[in-house]
């Protein structure tokens, strides 16, 4: 995701690369206060928007952190190792209770990374639709039927 000038300023900021001072003053003049700030996170999530315009819902954040891909790694470990006992117990003719659990396991552990992927990999945007009014046209009412019980 590409972030804008000010979220790399404060990231470099955050490093060290750059001084708060010098950040103040690359800043100067530039005017946001906390009205705007929140308007522009909600606009689209409260307000009506045209459709097919694409909103950002809120700031979404980083896939790319190395928790997200030790959490990936992990639950790809975790899956080939159940899916592998589950192979080797349908071969060496394990119990049904035994094999649902291993089926079970694997469930929860794509279900796992499949809520971590959606929350912090997917983008957050929102594209906007609306559904049109229906159209009855003016002829359409005499051709109804009324069904009488």
């Amino acid at each position: 995701m590409k972030a804008d000038a000010v979220t790399n300023l404060l990231e470099q900021v955050a490093r060290g690369e750059v001084s708060v001072d010098d950040a103040r003053t690359a800043l100067e003049g530039v005017e946001l206060d906390e009205a705007t700030y929140e308007s522009a996170i909600d606009h689209g999530v409260f307000n009506q928007v045209e459709p097919g315009t694409v909103v950002r819902a809120s700031l979404s954040p980083g896939g790319t952190s190395a928790l997200v891909i030790l959490f990936f790694i992990w639950g790809f470990g975790w899956t080939l190792y159940w899916s592998g006992s589950l192979s080797y117990g349908l071969f060496a003719g394990w119990d049904q209770q035994q094999l649902s659990y291993h089926m079970g396991m694997i469930m929860v552990t794509l279900m796992l990374m499949g809520m971590v992927y959606l929350k912090f990999v997917m983008p957050d945007l929102v594209i906007v639709k609306h559904r049109r009014n229906k159209y009855i046209g003016t002829k359409d009412p005499d051709s109804w039927y009324d069904y009488e019980v």
